[in-house]
C-alpha cells in the first residue's frame, strides 16, 4: 500500500472514532496538536501511559468490588480517577460509562457496580484495541517515508 493510500485510511479510520462510534472526542485532536518535532511520540506516551493505569485501576475495582462488604468511598476513588484520565486522552465511551458507574457509587447499590464495572471494562477494552489500530497505521505512515496528516 502506498503513503497516499494509508493517510487516507488512516484520516478515515480516525473520523470514524470521532463521528459515528463516539469512541474519541476533541481532548484527543488536542493531545495530538502537542505533539511536534522535539517531542513526535507525545500522544503515544501519553495514552500508553492510560492504557497502564486503567489497567490497574480496573483491576482495583474488581478487587474490591468482590470482597463481601464493598467500601463504596473506595470504588468511587478509583472511578473518578479513570474519569479523569479518560478524559484527558479523550476517551469518551470510557468517560460516559464512568459517570453512571460514579452515581451508583454514590446509591451504594453494588449489582450495579458490577455491571458497570464489566461495561467499562468493555469500553476500555474497545477503545484500547482502536487506539492501538491508529497508532500502528501512523507507524505504517512513517516507515514509508509519508507525514501524519493531521485532522481538522
Amino acid at each position: 500500500m502506498d503513503v497516499g493510500q494509508l493517510q487516507r485510511q488512516l484520516v478515515d479510520y480516525t473520523a470514524s472514532l470521532f463521528n459515528e462510534k463516539g469512541f474519541l472526542d476533541d481532548q484527543f485532536t488536542q493531545l495530538q496538536q502537542l505533539q511536534d518535532e522535539n517531542n513526535p511520540d507525545f500522544a503515544v506516551e501519553v495514552v500508553s501511559l492510560f492504557f497502564e493505569d486503567s489497567d490497574k485501576l480496573l483491576n482495583d475495582l474488581a478487587r474490591v468490588l468482590e470482597q463481601g462488604s464493598v467500601d463504596f468511598r473506595r470504588v468511587d476513588v478509583h472511578v473518578h480517577q479513570l474519569k479523569g484520565s479518560s478524559s484527558s486522552i479523550g476517551a469518551q465511551r470510557v468517560k460516559n460509562v464512568c459517570i453512571a458507574f460514579r452515581n451508583y457509587c454514590e446509591e451504594q447499590n453494588a449489582e450495579e457496580c458490577l455491571r458497570c464495572l464489566q461495561q467499562v471494562k468493555h469500553e476500555y477494552t474497545l477503545v484500547k484495541n482502536k487506539l492501538e489500530t491508529l497508532f500502528r497505521l501512523e507507524q505504517q505512515i512513517l516507515a514509508a517515508g509519508g507525514s501524519i496528516p493531521m485532522m481538522e
